[in-house]
């Protein structure tokens, strides 16, 4: 059935959704939980715990979008509204780009279905330097198992797409590491347009999955409404205070909303989750909070092949390969997971950094290009801290991330790496995406002009669409803002159950480990609740 006849139907039987941007008089809500944010974090807390006999309402800032609206699979619609700031959401220096959702399921929305269990490596440095207890390789086992049943999480059983297959013929040539990707999809079409919200409800994202059994279950959702601050006392959180949207979705209508809920869960992301904190001035005695926040800094090398490549048709990852992620296990020089990107003409004409005729032949070149990414493993060094959230004047979300020689250092690797597999797989010409660089039509040609490269903020093309940390757990509170179980350590009736609480980045996509951890986290606490 399709997600919209899903929810209208649901709707019709007594589901208690409300659009904020309708009501036209400041409301109070009364909950046994209120959860902020809709995505991988609010969505599996939102089903473990309405289906536990608690009274969940579920917030989220951005709108209730359906696959009716995702049918004309268009790109320029799907920033404007399914993105942070119409996908135009930057570091605080706008030198690195960040896509993040902004919808109901959030980034679960529209990203492109990659699901990683956290690897062995990272649990255990958590445990061994962050104090963290209780997900371990064998603690988390059950839970990604029961997550990975729930949401149809499994190896990609088709062939890779021609732009995934330029890795795997890469890696194969060079007698590299890869391996297929779990995707979180059931009946996939093989369409390829995952980022623009999916068009089939085959992507099991939190719109179609976790929020919808939530529904059923008595939860509330609340969508277009901005959440401004926790109201406490220091001890304890008292209400969630919210303002509702315009159809717009940005522009406050000055109607307030209110929920009073015994225990509040923050899920709104590694950006948005220590911001919201932050507004509220919640007790931070040792300064942890917005602290290390870790991004995955993504490097792009562009190859063109020979062969049709369409690199906007089929599964956007299927493919991926670790050769280079543990080299030196969790220490040493920066490591990076090796995958690739779809291309579709509005991001490509970002990455491919042209204008004018450059960028219409480059464009035109389109159906014969293949790219590559690489997810550069921040965090697990002294010399790799992440970046710090704060608050603009506003009160809006401000991301400070530098890039040092430690990072630069990693980009660069990655880009001979990258540019190696594409010409190991029979690529015409490569060019990394750097103002600087140029068509490199060998291995040995591109080898000494990449190293050459000078590496400085917006000369090189870097983005990311994985955000963690800035509410980092440990059972230490003076080395964290929550406990391994994601409890605030100084407000007694708040957790954080989202990619915010990771110590370091992942070094995978951290969509699984959201999932898991959460799944883990909300059932503990929804046996706390109705003890």
């Amino acid at each position: 059935m399709a997600i919209d006849n899903l929810y209208d139907a649901g709707i019709a039987a007594g589901w208690k959704v409300l659009d904020a941007a309708t009501i036209t008089a400041s409301r109070t809500l009364d909950a046994d939980i209120a959860i902020v944010g809709s995505g991988a974090g609010g969505g599996i807390s939102a089903e473990t715990l309405s289906r536990a006999g608690l009274r969940v309402v579920l917030l989220e800032e951005g709108a209730l979008r359906t696959s009716d609206s995702f049918r004309d699979m268009d790109e320029n619609r799907a920033y404007r509204e399914l993105y942070q700031e119409a996908a135009a959401r930057t570091t605080a220096d706008g030198a690195i780009a960040i896509l993040q959702g902004r919808a109901v399921g959030g980034s679960t929305t529209v990203n492109w279905s990659s699901s990683f269990r956290t690897p062995p490596q990272t649990l255990a440095h958590w445990a061994r330097h962050h104090a963290v207890s209780g997900h371990g390789e064998a603690d988390m086992a059950p839970w990604f198992a029961q997550v990975e049943a729930r949401l149809g999480i499994a190896p990609w059983a088709m062939a890779p797409n021609p732009n995934n297959d330029v890795l795997r013929r890469g890696c194969e040539k060079l007698g590299w590491e890869w391996h297929v990707i779990p995707r979180n999809v059931k009946g996939c079409w093989n369409a390829g347009y995952c980022g623009f919200g999916c068009p089939v409800n085959a992507k099991q994202s939190m719109l179609v999955s976790t929020i919808p059994a939530a529904l059923a279950a008595g939860a509330t959702l609340v969508h277009r409404v901005r959440v401004r601050t926790l109201e406490h006392d220091g001890q304890h959180v008292q209400a969630v205070i919210g303002e509702a949207l315009g159809a717009d979705g940005r522009t406050p209508t000055g109607v307030g909303v209110t929920v009073r809920a015994r225990h509040v869960v923050v899920a709104g992301g590694a950006i948005n989750s220590p911001a919201l904190l932050l507004r509220s001035r919640v007790p931070d005695p040792h300064g942890r909070l917005g602290e290390r926040t870790f991004i995955h800094p993504v490097n792009i090398s562009i190859a063109v092949m020979p062969e049709r490549i369409d690199p906007y048709y089929g599964a956007p990852q299927s493919v991926a390969s670790d050769h280079f992620q543990w080299v030196d296990g969790a220490t040493g020089p920066m490591g990076y997971k090796l995958e690739v990107p779809p291309l579709f003409p509005g991001i490509s004409a970002g990455v491919l950094n042209g204008m004018g005729d450059a960028l219409r032949r480059d464009i035109a070149q389109l159906p014969n290009t293949s790219a590559m990414l690489a997810l550069l493993r921040d965090g697990f060094v002294p010399q790799s801290e992440g970046g710090r959230v704060r608050l603009a004047a506003d009160g809006s979300p401000l991301l400070d991330y530098e890039m040092n020689d430690y990072a630069w250092d990693g980009v660069r690797r990655a880009w001979l790496s990258m540019a190696q597999a594409q010409f190991a797989a029979g690529a015409v010409k490569v060019r990394p995406a750097h103002l600087d660089a140029t068509d490199y039509r060998s291995w040995p040609e591109a080898r000494d002009a990449i190293a050459k490269l000078p590496l400085k903020p917006f000369r090189t093309a870097l983005f990311t669409v994985h955000l963690m940390g800035g509410c980092g757990m440990s059972d230490d509170p003076r080395r964290g803002v929550v406990d391994s179980h994601g409890r605030h350590h100084q407000l007694e009736n708040l957790s954080v159950f989202d990619g915010s609480v990771f110590p370091t980045s992942v070094g995978a996509n951290p969509q699984l480990s959201v999932f898991a951890l959460t799944a883990q986290n909300a059932e503990t606490l929804a046996r706390h609740l109705t003890a």
